[in-house]
């Protein structure tokens, strides 16, 4: 439910329903218009518990932990926290450790389940894939586990992050919007049978679930090939900054003399890239663009220009957040992002997301970016794009390279010169680096496909619904 001013006219009879309760919350939040929809379905309903693995036990908060963290994957888990369920790529997330999962059995999940954030903003909702199955998951996540004898799994997941089911997810027992939730809250959530409709909707989440995966497959098959053409360990070190000392020539404290940059670590990846034969981006004519600060005015959909932030890119669902007033952005289109570029977080903590990077597929085509993101576009067709981003970002050198450029105390921000001077290798042949590009590019147009097929199912099941309801 927005916070924006609404105006909303609503029957009698759902005013009688609901025990005439007269605050506007419950109507304008659709939980109301939900139920009374479902409620002249002639389709059967069950209860959620009645379709859950164990009944209500088949909806699982697992209490609070204690986290303690470890650096080295053979002593951890990979940690999923609630805004990490939704991220497109799971290769950067914490570790915690085993231990810690021991004590507690629930921390781990498994594919095919829905899983919902249940604390800070309810109701977020994601299919668990093949590649998250068997990791750990915060206890701000709720996990819903279908039972598969008595129905799909994909069909949960669509209807709940329907129009139909999102409402009723996030309202209490009267309708008022919950700030936790907990499995007794949907225990009893009406699920509307629909016959065939499931099995289609399940295939359509099922297939958006494995191109999801396939993805990133390919991602990582593209950031590999280019640590073995060039020589690049996996990892260079387990975080961003960690302590250490070193020494640095004279010549090289010119320009910056913060330590960090000169970090041993960061020493390492510049020398590989020199042994890989490195040119600086510029060189190798990629060009920078960073939108500049004004006054953000955003208007209604229809009426402006689509506006992404720096968290917004990383996520697998692209949406417009807002859109931004057309009048504000200049006619040079330094704002605008383009299918193919390199998207780079620029701003926030080091070990955080500044430096990394996003592939641009064509649902970001157009979006207007905001000050906080980095654009570097390939212009040359020796430094294909695919090939530019498989480094920057699938390898741990570019990271370290583009972490290292950071400057600021409070809020670090990386200086678009200082990345256009990072060097980039010329050992990959011409037609390594095509084969790159185009790991890249499948990879791409698979996270595409699979937000449509996603949408495409939900849209099956509230369509459904809609024309039962009449």
């Amino acid at each position: 439910m927005s916070r924006k001013f609404q105006v909303k006219t609503v029957p009698s009879s759902w005013i009688e329903h609901n025990g005439r309760r007269l605050d506007c919350g419950p109507y304008v939040s659709g939980a109301i218009e939900a139920k009374e929809v479902l409620s002249r379905l002639a389709f059967k309903k069950d209860k959620l518990q009645d379709l859950t693995k164990g009944g209500i036990n088949g909806l699982v908060n697992p209490g609070r932990i204690t986290r303690i963290w470890v650096d080295d994957p053979a002593h951890g888990y990979p940690f999923l926290s609630s805004t990490d369920i939704l991220q497109a790529d799971l290769s950067n997330i914490s570790h915690i450790a085993k231990s810690v999962a021991r004590q507690n059995s629930q921390l781990l999940i498994k594919d095919r389940w829905t899983l919902i954030t249940r604390s800070g903003t309810v109701g977020r909702m994601a299919y668990s894939r093949s590649d998250m199955n068997g990791m750990a998951c915060t206890e701000d996540v709720l996990r819903v586990i279908p039972c598969e004898e008595k129905v799909e799994p994909g069909y949960i997941y669509a209807y709940l992050c329907s129009k139909f089911g999102v409402p009723l997810v996030i309202s209490g027992t009267y309708g008022s919007i919950i700030t936790h939730l907990e499995p007794h809250h949907i225990a009893d959530l009406p699920v509307p049978r629909l016959g065939e409709v499931e099995d289609q909707a399940h295939e359509l989440i099922q297939r958006a679930a494995d191109a999801q995966v396939e993805s990133g497959k390919l991602r990582n098959q593209a950031g590999a090939m280019v640590n073995e053409i060039c020589g690049f360990p996996q990892k260079l070190a387990s975080g961003a900054r960690i302590f250490a000392y070193s020494s640095a020539n004279s010549n090289d404290v010119l320009r910056r003399l913060d330590a960090t940059f000169h970090n041993p670590i960061a020493q390492q990846a510049e020398a590989l890239t020199k042994a890989a034969n490195g040119i600086s981006l510029s060189s190798a004519g990629v060009l920078g663009y960073e939108s500049n600060r004004m006054k953000q005015v955003f208007v209604e959909e229809g009426y402006g220009t689509p506006f992404i932030t720096s968290g917004g890119i990383f996520s697998k669902t692209i949406t417009p957040e807002r859109y931004l007033r057309n009048q504000l952005l200049g006619e040079d289109e330094t704002w605008r992002i383009n299918e193919y570029d390199t998207l780079v977080a620029r701003s926030g903590q080091v070990g955080g997301i500044i430096g990394r990077g996003v592939w641009t597929d064509s649902r970001l085509d157009g979006f207007a970016a905001s000050p906080h993101i980095l654009r570097l576009r390939p212009t040359s067709e020796e430094f294909p794009p695919g090939y530019v981003y498989a480094f920057l970002s699938l390898t741990d050198v570019g990271y370290q390279l583009l972490a290292r450029t950071a400057a600021g105390s409070s809020i670090p921000f990386l200086p678009l010169d200082a990345v256009l001077e990072i060097k980039i290798p010329t050992t990959p042949s011409l037609q390594q680096r095509h084969e790159i590009d185009e790991l890249v590019k499948r990879s791409g147009e698979l996270r595409k496909q699979s937000q449509e097929l996603e949408k495409e199912a939900v849209a099956l099941v509230e369509r459904t619904i809609e024309e039962g309801g009449r």
